[in-house]
């Protein structure tokens, strides 16, 4: 902002000075030529009645020597009577018999006297001006020239008759008094700005400097040194806005105290009754399958019963497994046990794992993997859950249409896109699907008794790997999920190998899970796969989020191996 005022400042400041400079300039330059030229036309005035005086005392010279003697007689008086510098000429008219010669002051200079002034003053019965540049060196064509008026009148000679009398005044005094005055002038105007640049600046920066002072407090707030506060000079209005600021600092303060305080009961919370729990869950199971185990002995309603017992207890197992994780990441605790592993082999045993929802849910599986081995540092357990969360998600929203799983590297990252055409998610579904314990359709079955954590738990893990998880999805046209990791720990992602919208329309062929293995293509007229048609998907992905602003098509989770 000092910059700009002060910008500002210059820039008007200059075009003022500019503007008066002109003005004023302009103003003595006319002024100084009025006054010449004043001065001008009274001494030639004078000077032509002085000439003619003098011709008409001398009618008794009829000789044309004496009349030459006369010419010379008083070019010699006007030269001496008038300025100094000033040249006369006594010229006969073109084309006039008289046998006299012209009388100049200076012969080179003769031919500033132009054509058209000649006639005019041949025409008139007075005095013509006209304005002239006088060469400093006549004999030179290309030397600097001087400012100059030429006065012209006509005399009577005796005996001879008309002739021309012209007056030459140089103007490089008052030239030089110009450029002077000029000169005096721009030094002024440069010092005037200067002096406007100064006390703008000064100006400027006894308001812009506390402003800086408060951003950078307000910096060093944002990176989280709650203790900074702004000094408080005077009584003034930035004074006022410092003390207000202190304030908002203090409150501001007091209220991210109490926010970590509660946050952290909460996660201590979170993570103590996990543990506790687990004491009395692990009874509890005991119990369980002792029953389970003794169902068929009961009666129709105890067996259900005992079955219900068994299923809700491996539920409340995993939502404790997925608690205990999710207070490890919110503690930062999450420990990242890389090793150079082939991804290919990774999410082919997710993939296996996923297998027999597929065949219970009619969905036709295809895993595309490149030719090449997908080396990565990678911990193999959160790689494998999280694609396992991705194609169980797939499988639970595709309804029965194709799962597409398709791995692909480049010199930096690997990526695996999972990709289904089933119901899809609108864009307010999509802010939220990856919230904890936030399910897009409450009514929808959870068939794989998901504990609503899956997604968030696969998100922190792409991050510990610092990588991407992007996703994107249309309604009724599926959702696709990419997830990036770099090959080599410490490298900072730039693209992805795969893209994340297919950019035209394509038939998948997959051999689901009850008649051979995943990936598997098959021809459809041999009756194993029936190929279904995709859509065409122009629009652009929804990438996700850290805090929660992630795109996806669910949060159906499957069952995750748990540390």
């Amino acid at each position: 902002m000092q910059l700009r005022v002060v910008g500002t400042a210059l820039v008007v400041g200059a075009v003022t000075v500019a503007a008066l400079g002109a003005y004023l300039s302009s103003t003595m330059r006319d002024g100084l030529f009025e006054q010449r030229l004043e001065q001008i036309n009274v001494e030639s005035a004078n000077s032509i009645q002085q000439a003619q005086s003098l011709f008409t005392a001398s009618l008794s010279k009829t000789k044309d020597s004496e009349l030459q003697t006369l010419l010379l007689d008083v070019h010699n008086t006007l030269r001496t009577s008038g300025s100094p510098d000033r040249k006369v000429f006594l010229m006969r008219p073109e084309g006039a018999t008289s046998r006299l010669n012209d009388v100049s002051t200076d012969n080179q200079l003769t031919s500033l006297v132009s054509d058209e002034l000649r006639d005019a003053v041949l025409e008139s019965d007075g005095r013509e001006l006209q304005s002239v540049a006088i060469p400093r060196d006549p004999s030179d064509p290309s030397s600097p020239v001087d400012p100059g008026v030429l006065v012209g009148s006509k005399v009577q000679v005796p005996t001879v008759g008309t002739y021309e009398l012209y007056f030459l005044y140089s103007l490089a005094p008052e030239q030089e008094t110009l450029s002077f005055l000029q000169g005096t002038l721009a030094l002024g105007a440069a010092f005037m700005v200067g002096i406007l640049v100064l006390i703008t600046w000064v100006v400027t920066r006894q308001a812009v400097q506390p402003v800086r002072n408060a951003a950078s407090v307000a910096e060093r707030l944002a990176d989280g040194h709650l203790n900074e506060r702004l000094p408080v000079k005077g009584h003034d209005e930035l004074a006022t806005l410092a003390r207000s600021f202190n304030e908002m600092a203090e409150s501001l303060q007091l209220q991210i105290g109490r926010m970590e305080e509660l946050s952290l009961l909460q996660r201590r919370f979170v993570s103590d009754v996990s543990h506790e729990l687990r004491t009395p869950l692990t009874t509890i199971r005991m119990a369980g399958e002792v029953l389970h185990a003794s169902r068929d002995e009961f009666d129709p309603a105890s067996k259900r019963s005992a079955e219900l017992l068994q299923t809700q207890l491996d539920r409340f197992e995993d939502l404790l497994a997925d608690l205990l994780e999710i207070s490890r990441f919110d503690a930062g605790a999450a420990q990242l046990d890389a090793e150079r592993r082939d991804v290919r082999d990774v999410v082919n045993a997710a993939v296996d794992l996923a297998a027999p929802l597929a065949e219970r849910k009619g969905v036709w599986m295809s895993v595309h993997f490149p030719d090449e081995p997908a080396i990565a540092d990678v911990d193999p357990r959160r790689v494998e859950r999280i694609v396992r969360n991705l194609v169980v998600n797939a499988i639970e929203h595709a309804e029965e249409r194709p799962v597409e799983v398709t791995v692909a590297q480049d010199r930096h990252a690997v990526a695996i896109v999972v990709r289904d055409h089933g119901v899809g998610m609108t864009e307010d579904e999509a802010m939220h699907v990856f919230d904890r314990f936030w399910r897009a359709d409450p009514a929808r079955a959870r068939t794989t008794g998901g504990t609503g954590l899956g997604l968030a738990i696969s998100l922190e893990d792409a991050h510990l790997h610092g990588g991407w998880l992007e996703v994107w999805g249309r309604p009724g046209r599926g959702a696709a999920f990419r997830l990036t990791l770099p090959l080599r720990a410490g490298i900072h992602l730039a693209s992805s190998p795969l893209p994340l919208v297919p950019e035209e329309p394509t038939r998948v062929r997959g051999l689901g899970p009850a008649t051979g293995p995943v990936g598997q293509v098959e021809d459809p007229a041999e009756g194993t796969t029936s190929p279904s048609a995709l859509p065409v998907l122009p629009d652009e992905p929804l990438v996700a989020g850290r805090q929660g602003a992630l795109r996806a098509a669910s949060e159906h989770t499957a069952d995750e191996e748990r540390p």
